[in-house]
């Protein structure tokens, strides 16, 4: 199903692929073919990191699959309303530690988080090329999804995200439909400064 939205516009030019990822929460409950999620998750595996330390992981379940289940209960309620639709569900970890090339033992990497923020981005992007659309949340119980998916405790758990076909908001409950269009963006002029951080 293609489901027109309104294009946003940016201030400069920029590829048309930035304006159309955006985060949809009505799914269609379409599979994705496991070759196009090998090709979104292969995008993230090319994201830059500090020293190429690769701190990301990801975890995923398929729906339909127990693990499926397993990975939607960790999600806070608001969330498991719209996500139990998505194809795919997927959990970004992040390696708090790393080893240095020319080294042999582990230290702390300051970086770990933003390098994981920077294959999610990849991640996303590829999905929107793919005719897929991914969301991202913070809105899950990081305890227990350390607990439920054995992740490591040097291992942060980063975020939640959402894979799938995009739908009409019909398919969501009413109370979702407002929200259900790509967002805008603060103007350039306010995130970006030359020289220092302008004074309050």
């Amino acid at each position: 199903m293609t489901v027109a939205v309104a294009p946003r516009q940016s201030e400069h030019p920029v590829e048309p692929l930035f304006l159309e990822r955006w985060s949809p929460r009505a799914f269609t409950g379409e599979e994705i073919p496991q070759a196009e999620l090998n090709s979104i998750f292969e995008a993230a595996r090319w994201a830059p990191s500090s020293f190429n330390s690769q701190p990301w992981r990801f975890l995923y379940a398929r729906r339909g699959t127990p693990a499926f289940d397993t990975f939607l209960s960790l999600l806070v309620p608001f969330n498991q309303q719209w996500a139990q639709n998505a194809a795919v569900l997927v959990f970004v970890v992040s390696a708090r530690s790393f080893v240095r090339p020319g080294t042999t033992e582990a230290v702390p990497a300051r970086s770990h988080s933003f390098d994981a923020g920077a294959a999610w981005a990849n991640l996303a992007l590829q999905a929107t090329k793919l005719g897929w659309h991914a969301h991202g949340m913070g809105g899950f119980d990081g305890e227990k999804a350390r607990t439920e998916l054995k992740v490591p405790d040097d291992y942060e758990v980063e975020i939640a995200v959402a894979l799938g076909r995009r739908g009409d908001k019909s398919l969501l409950p009413e109370s979702f439909h407002k929200g259900e269009t790509p967002s805008g963006r603060r103007p350039l002029a306010e995130t970006v400064f030359e020289g220092a951080f302008p004074a309050a």
